[in-house]
């Protein structure tokens, strides 16, 4: 099963842009307390799927890639397909929902 793959600005468009499985993109940071509530939701989601990808970028380290899908809450989770994010899910949120949703796209 799968892990979660840290990201940053350099490595985003080869892990998450260019993948050929959708991507589940965490965007937090660890000041934020519903970023720490969702970081055992994203591990679970990560181990329990290996038909879509999930990612983590911190907004703090890599603010390019946040300003590019213009960030402005965290969590916010990115969903991504076919190099542009086509969903997306702000806020604590239920692992079950979060799973549909991206299952939507595979």
């Amino acid at each position: 099963m799968g892990k979660v793959i840290e990201v940053t600005d350099a490595t985003f468009a080869k892990e998450v842009l260019e993948s050929d499985k959708p991507v589940l993109v965490d965007f937090w940071a660890p000041w934020c307390g519903p970023c720490r509530m969702m970081g055992p939701i994203i591990e679970e989601i990560a181990e329990e799927n290996d038909d879509f990808k999930v990612a983590k970028l911190n907004v703090d380290e890599n603010p390019v890639i946040a300003s590019t899908y213009r960030i402005m809450s965290i969590p916010t989770l990115g969903i991504f397909k076919g190099g542009r994010m086509v969903d997306q899910i702000i806020g604590v949120t239920p692992k079950e929902r979060v799973v549909s949703a991206v299952k939507a796209l595979v």
